[in-house]
């Protein structure tokens, strides 16, 4: 196996979003750049209250080169209205920038798979960068993936969902929360979707409340 080189040679010295974001585009990091269409930069307020967090771009974010634009995003900003939070005051990003996928064998469609642990390592200084130049009052992660990039791959957003997390030592750093991603929401059997879409609200009313 080729050991991943990581992002870290490539995130620029000057930390505004628009440098980040030309920089990233031209990242070899890890090698999932190879079969992805683009990098997928996070987009919203340089100086957002709330940073998103969430796994891997789509097929539709990878042909677009924006993030959450697809069904999970439509469902995100839906969940975001209920919570009461503005969805102007988001930036939205992923743990990893490039899409990770398998071919259908039968039709060619591109399916999503989930990124490993060394891309995961390998694309962390994007996010460490974003958060560093946006310094939101809350950081969101949404699903395991993300979790663990932003505390570790021991972190369970099972046993800790919903839970408000105090930082550690620096007084500046954001509070943080992991939920679900939006896209489990949408995988739940029928008879659950409603109640698991309730709890995504749920917690994200208690973000709301934390600002």
């Amino acid at each position: 196996m080729v050991a991943q080189e990581g992002a870290q040679h490539y995130v620029p010295r000057e930390r505004t979003l628009t440098a980040l974001r030309e920089a990233s585009a031209e990242c070899r990091g890890c090698d999932l750049h190879r079969d992805a269409t683009q990098t997928v930069f996070g987009e919203g307020p340089t100086r957002a209250r709330i940073v998103m967090v969430g796994e891997v771009p789509g097929d539709r974010e990878d042909r677009e080169g924006a993030p959450f634009v697809g069904p999970a995003g439509r469902l995100l900003d839906r969940a975001l209205v209920e919570a009461g939070i503005d969805r102007d005051t988001v930036y939205v990003t992923n743990a990893v920038k490039h899409f990770r996928f398998t071919r259908d064998a039968r039709s060619g469609r591109r399916i999503h798979k989930k990124p490993s642990r060394s891309q995961i390592v390998a694309c962390r200084p994007w996010l460490l960068a974003e958060l560093d130049t946006v310094r939101p009052e809350v950081v969101v992660a949404l699903g395991a993936t993300a979790a663990q990039s932003l505390f570790g791959p021991d972190f369970r957003v099972s046993s800790r969902r919903g839970e408000l997390i105090e930082p550690e030592s620096d007084a500046e750093s954001p509070l943080a929360l992991a939920t679900v991603h939006p896209s489990a929401v949408l995988r739940a059997r029928a008879g659950d979707r409603d109640s698991a879409y309730a709890g995504l609200v749920a917690d994200l009313t208690t973000v709301a409340s934390a600002l």
